[in-house]
């Protein structure tokens, strides 16, 4: 049976209604805001906005107080939900690195003359251009791709999220490019609606003075309600009240609270300040992109992956061998490679032999093709000419070691030198 994409989704997020809503890991905390929010607004509408029906003139005019109260909240609610249960602009993860960037790059031992096998090099960061000026993007291993300019991993949500702001635990989901918006809003009209439960409460502790000729304290304990809703109003307030201003400063800057901290803390230029008027069309004046995930489709079969290029393969097929793997190619060749520890011409090493035996056959380049062709090495160069001073039988001689060594290094140099080289 085939699955939907929400149902094998590898970020922490939760779905509910079949993917139609995302909602982060700790949505539960959700819960908590929303009573946070209804539990207040309830007393409020029962033990003050009731009491305030009669209390203006015209005489109906106090039940203008209990449906502001009441409709407020619902559009606060609304804020919460648009904000918690949609997707921030969370970008789809690859199924495997982007192969486009992998290169190849050789390597050498600090030892002379011992090579190590060339490396898949894999380059971390990536340089964009923005508003004219350079940013770098870094590569994300878990999303395996490179993050687009403000983008940032949620080590909670387990996603790259576009224009990422932060991760609110208080509405249980990353805040980002597609619903920032929305929290601001909700942010700032939690604040009016603490403004405005704050300051109905102390308008009925002064109907309650004027109706009884009491004192402010007498008034506040013919009603407790108030003066708990005045408390709860005000600690609220240093919070959504303090969190919008801050916001608002962000969004005259254009700067995210995770670009804040970071620019701040490493000196950074901001390149996305476009002016204030510009910034704040940016963020409440343009449409909101549509999510780049489908979480209701079909898992599709992924397509095969096309193979890496053989390097090795490639390079033996152009100097005419068998092509073999880079690590066959490294055993074969590793005992010699650990011998070599002075390298020398085939000149030197005629030059060797005419100055032992002084009437030694010059090589030809019969004989260097045929050691650059070879693919395996005798530890001896034999020659048909007698040489009776070396003290040597008849027929053949034995060069010395560095000799030996020398030819290891002509055989090393076969996938190096071709044969048309090697006759010219």
């Amino acid at each position: 049976m085939e699955k939907r994409v929400y149902e094998v989704w590898k970020g922490s997020n939760k779905f509910i209604l079949g993917g139609r809503l995302i909602f982060g890991p700790d949505a539960k905390s959700l819960l908590v805001t929303i009573l946070l929010i209804i539990v207040p607004v309830i007393i409020f509408c029962v033990f003050v906005a009731r009491h305030l029906r009669h209390a203006f003139s015209p005489y109906n005019a106090g039940y203008a107080i209990l449906a502001v109260a009441i409709v407020f909240t619902i559009y606060v609610l609304v804020l919460l939900f648009l904000t918690s249960a949609r997707d921030p602009g969370i970008i789809p993860r690859n199924s495997h690195p982007p192969e486009e960037e992998f290169r190849y790059e050789s390597s050498v031992s600090t030892e002379a003359g011992v090579r190590q096998t060339p490396s898949l090099q894999f380059p971390r960061t990536k340089e964009v251009i923005v508003n004219g000026n350079p940013v770098r993007v870094k590569y994300c291993d878990t999303c395996m791709l490179y993050r687009p300019p403000r983008c940032s991993h949620c080590s909670i949500c387990n996603n790259c999220v576009e224009r990422f702001d932060h991760h609110c635990p208080w509405v249980g989901q990353c805040i980002g490019l597609r619903n920032y918006r929305y929290f601001f809003m909700f942010v700032s009209s939690a604040t009016l609606l603490c403004i405005y439960v704050f300051s109905l409460s102390a308008v009925y502790i002064k109907v309650l003075m004027g109706d009884h000729h009491g004192t402010v304290w007498k008034a506040m304990q013919e009603s407790p309600p108030s003066v708990i809703l005045m408390a709860y109003c005000f600690i609220a307030l240093w919070f959504v009240g303090g969190l919008t201003g801050f916001h608002l400063y962000l969004i005259a800057t254009n700067q995210t609270t995770y670009e804040n901290f970071r620019f701040r803390a490493d000196n950074r230029i901001n390149v996305y300040n476009l002016g204030c008027p510009s910034n704040f069309l940016e963020v409440f004046g343009t449409t909101i992109k549509p999510s780049k995930n489908n979480f209701r489709a079909y898992v599709r079969d992924e397509a095969p992956r096309p193979t890496l290029p053989n390097t090795r393969g490639a390079e033996a097929e152009d100097l005419g061998g068998d092509p073999r793997s880079k690590v066959e190619d490294d055993l074969e060749i590793g005992e010699d490679l650990l011998k070599i520890s002075q390298r020398r011409n085939i000149e030197e090493i005629d030059d060797d032999i005419r100055s032992r035996g002084g009437n030694g056959p010059a090589r030809t380049t019969l004989d260097v093709d045929s050691i650059l062709n070879s693919d395996h090495r005798s530890p001896t160069i034999r020659s048909e000419t007698r040489h009776s001073s070396w003290g040597r039988r008849s027929g053949s001689w034995e060069i010395a070691a560095n000799d030996v060594l020398a030819n290891s290094k002509i055989t090393e140099s076969r996938s190096h030198i071709t044969p048309k080289e090697a006759w010219r």
